[in-house]
């Protein structure tokens, strides 16, 4: 009675893991448990158990104890105990890739692979293909072959799936079993089928003439396994995407019939499947969408929870490629959205979003007002996005939606939840001028009870930065000093640098905060009282030069570079100061946007690094590149060769002051071919010298490797903008494409020719975002400053928008004040950029542009370099 009433409270508290609290020491001293004789199966099966727990609860084993633990396992073979030996299969997948000579089982593993008894047999293939490689493949292929067309389903199917993924290490060897592969497709189990058909789609994706013959092969029959026509119509619908077939020809297609046939399937998967692919495929008509579409809404009234969710998803993903289609299941959506399962809802939701219309805003948002009460916060944050593309597309609508986001702001919720309204207020802030003053006054309103550190900096800094070109700048003066009053020392030394902001950009405001500045100057914490000091000396000195230089527009230097280059001066001498001017200055990093809704994860979000970050440590292995200074910037790889060439090559063109540096990624697609004295040959063109060549020493198959070419830019500006010559030359060795060794010393020299290179303006032009454009131009109207100007005809845009991007691509500027985008019905437009050419030259840029018959542009440009500012300009005509 006792234990009843004990195993009931243990009930009553919950589940428990019998696991939680195991220590790998103790674990680990157990295993001496399988070398006692006669085995105990229900003991040495409990003490697996835990190991391969401690393994997938990521606890690490080095190879001394992943080894020890594999020899004591090998022991427990001796017993006939069935579900002990697939115990023991699993661990030996597990500890494959740790411990030391694990090829000692191979042949217990065979003779299981090869026996009688069935319920060993797939384990043991899997658990031997775990640790063999294309070395010791050649001596179980036979074995291979014949449980690949094996007459139990489990065996076959474990077969083929370890083929699969003994492709990529052994793909050669794997290509010899096709026929098998091919003999399995005929199997009456829907699984193998599945798997076969998988494992011959990858033996031969390579050579497309065959995945044509046997996608074409497939559609004339009927495939019992509904999981292989479901593969079976992705690998069609690759095929019509390489092929690109316009939408006249696309109905007529056989693979297109085959697709469009499966939305009459008995299985509700491969109609889904079908009816997916269709709304996915670029080439495609409203006659074609709409079998497709109707699927999907007779799918959102399914009474299965799944179904509902596969079509809205789908729904939702193409909800703008297609917004009139999916608009005429607007009436299923809205009935979803008080669906149980809340992850339907909230789909349902963001895709009304996406395609309602601008009157039924309103509406929208008392739908959803009720229902964004009742779920988490990870569902809010996919309606939040919701929103904010809502905004986008609707900037009149700016009103309504930044009061239902400041509700949301005052409920309670995560910092991740937070985050992401914050975010979302200051996207419309920076993109609907209109928006501004509203935005700003839920941000204060926010910051006085916000309990989030990194969101009452994040909100000063917005403020520091808007408010002193808003209206009325005096109002936000409050609520930063209460932070200096009431918060921690972070937001108190945030709120300092957003009051020195507004005494800088602000003349009538600048007594009052030298008042409020001179009173932090008492404050208990040092960060706080050195920033206080440091401002009010700038503001003190009155020179407006100061203030634009070390509060307007401070130029942000690449922290990870400058943390790279504190360390190396301290390792250094030290007999010289440090120099700041080396560290690169920050570039504009735009955050990745993730088009999945539903890919919402509480992981940490990782840092946000520019190009020339990710370079730096690669060039910083360079012989002598410190003498050619700071990294200006670092271009997008260029592609230099087609993608299916024998060898594929890339280029990054990293600008320095006075030198550019090549970076050349090459790849070499030949198995039988080992490159070495890898190079890139250029033809320079005049005023430009070669510094150097730095050769990749060797190119094994399939492997990426990086040569270098280190060139001089020409002294005068204007002839920088050039055309490169390229040819890769190398020494070929042929080589086992088995083991990519070379067969012998002796190579021979070769050639390949590349495509052209190209160095342009936007190369050595790193974009700037000015805060208050205005500003800086009147500024730079002085004799320090020289201006070009020019007025051209763009014949070969039509609209406004187009000449816009094509100015801010051909020049590599910022643009500033959200001039990037043109408003609708305007025939005059004005573009402001700004940006920094190598060397640290200044440019400002105003586009005038008019629209009539054609598109006029008067170019201004202002830099503190003649020859910058005339390059500018003829870059245009």
């Amino acid at each position: 009675m006792g234990s009843f009433r004990r195993d009931k409270d243990e009930e009553e508290d919950g589940p428990t893991n019998a696991y939680q609290n195991l220590e790998k020491t103790s674990v680990l001293q157990e295993t001496r448990t399988f070398n006692e004789t006669p085995v105990n199966a229900r003991k040495c099966i409990h003490i697996l158990t835990k190991i391969l727990y401690l393994i997938n609860q990521g606890e690490v084993l080095v190879a001394r104890e992943a080894t020890d633990c594999f020899f004591a396992m090998t022991k427990l073979f001796q017993s006939k105990d069935v579900v002990l030996r697939r115990m023991v299969y699993l661990g030996i997948k597990e500890l494959s890739s740790i411990a030391e000579d694990v090829i000692i089982v191979t042949s217990s593993l065979t003779k299981d692979m090869t026996g009688k008894e069935d319920l060993y047999r797939a384990a043991a293939i899997r658990a031997l293909c775990s640790i063999t490689d294309h070395t010791m493949l050649q001596a179980v292929e036979r074995y291979m072959k014949q449980c690949i067309v094996d007459k139990n389903a489990a065996v076959s199917c474990a077969a083929l799936v370890s083929s699969l993924r003994l492709a990529s290490t052994a793909g050669d060897v794997v290509k010899r079993w096709a026929n098998e592969a091919q003999e399995a497709m005929n199997s009456d189990n829907i699984m193998v089928q599945y798997h076969a058909l998988g494992l011959l789609y990858h033996i031969r994706k390579s050579d497309r003439l065959a995945v044509s013959k046997l996608v074409n092969k497939l559609t004339r029959g009927s495939l019992k396994s509904p999981y292989a026509v479901c593969m079976l119509i992705r690998i069609a619908c690759k095929l019509i995407e390489e092929e690109d077939v316009p939408a006249e020809e696309l109905a007529d297609s056989p693979l297109y019939s085959f697709i469009e046939s499966c939305l009459r399937h008995k299985s509700e998967m491969v109609i889904y499947e079908a009816a997916h692919a269709i709304v996915n495929l670029k080439n495609t008509n409203p006659r074609m969408l709409s079998p497709a579409f109707s699927i999907l809404q007779l799918f959102c009234g399914s009474p299965k929870a799944t179904l509902r969710f596969a079509a809205v998803r789908t729904l939702n993903k193409v909800a703008m490629t297609h917004p009139a289609a999916v608009t005429t299941c607007n009436l299923d959506l809205e009935g979803l959205i008080t669906d149980s399962n809340r992850s339907v809802a909230t789909l349902a939701i963001t895709t009304l979003l996406k395609t309602g219309a601008e009157s039924s805003v309103e509406r929208l948002m008392k739908q959803i007002s009720t229902f964004v009460a009742e779920i988490s916060d990870e569902f809010k944050v996919v309606v939040v996005q919701a929103i904010c593309a809502l905004c986008a597309k609707y900037p009149r609508k700016h009103t309504v939606l930044m009061n239902f986001l400041s509700g949301m702001l005052r409920e309670e919720g995560g910092l991740e939840y937070k985050t992401s309204i914050v975010d979302t207020i200051i996207t419309i802030i920076e993109e609907n001028v209109d928006a501004k003053e509203s935005g700003l006054s839920h941000l204060c309103e926010f910051i006085e009870d916000c309990e989030h550190v990194s969101l009452a900096v994040r909100i000063l800094h917005l403020l520091g930065k808007e408010g002193p070109f808003a209206a009325t700048p005096s109002k936000y003066i409050r609520f930063i000093y209460n932070r200096v009053i009431l918060e921690s020392p972070i937001v108190r030394a945030a709120a300092v640098t957003a009051l020195a902001q507004f005494g800088a950009s602000c003349p009538a405001l600048l007594a009052n905060i030298l008042v409020l500045l001179g009173r932090c100057q008492m404050d208990p914490d040092d960060e706080v009282r050195d920033r206080a000091t440091y401002y009010l000396c700038i503001l003190n000195s009155a020179k407006p030069e100061l203030y634009k230089n070390y509060i307007i527009e401070r130029e942000n230097c690449s922290l990870a570079l400058l943390e790279k280059a504190l360390s190396d001066h301290l390792n250094g001498d030290l007999e010289s100061h440090f120099d700041i001017s080396i560290v690169p200055k920050a570039a504009i990093v735009k955050p990745e946007i993730n088009n999945d809704v539903m890919m919402v994860t509480s992981a940490p979000r990782a840092p946000k690094i520019t190009r020339e970050e990710e370079s730096a440590a690669r060039l910083a292995q360079l012989p002598g590149i410190q003498v050619l200074g700071p990294i200006h910037r670092s271009t997008s790889p260029i592609q230099l060769t087609e993608s299916e060439t024998e060898y594929t090559v890339q280029c990054i063109k990293h600008i320095f002051a006075q030198h550019v540096v090549f970076q050349f990624d090459c790849l070499n697609t030949l198995s039988d071919q080992f490159l070495e004295n890898v190079r890139v040959d250029l033809t320079l063109p005049e005023g430009y010298t070669a510094r150097a060549v730095i050769p990749c020493p060797k190119l094994p198959y399939n492997e990426l490797q990086t040569t270098f070419v280190i060139v001089e830019f020409p002294p005068d500006a204007s002839s920088s903008i050039a055309t490169f010559g390229a040819t890769l030359r190398f020494v070929v060795k042929d080589c086992d494409p088995n083991t990519g060794e070379p067969d012998s010393e002796e190579g021979y020299d070769d050639e390949y020719m590349l495509e052209d290179l190209e160095i342009t303006v936007a190369d050595q032009i790193q974009k700037t975002k000015k805060n208050n454009f205005q500003v800086a131009w009147d500024a730079a109207d002085s004799e320090e400053w020289l201006q070009a100007e020019d007025t051209f005809v763009l014949s070969a845009v039509s609209n406004l928008q187009d000449a816009v991007n094509t100015i801010i691509k051909i020049l590599g500027l910022g643009a500033a004040n959200l001039s990037e985008k043109v408003p609708e019905g305007t025939h005059l437009h004005t573009v402001l950029c700004s940006g920094a050419f190598r060397g640290g030259v200044e440019v400002l840029v105003r586009a005038k542009l008019a629209l009539s018959e054609g598109v006029t542009l008067n170019l201004t440009v202002r830099s503190t370099d003649q020859d910058v500012a005339e390059l500018i300009t003829a870059a245009i005509g």
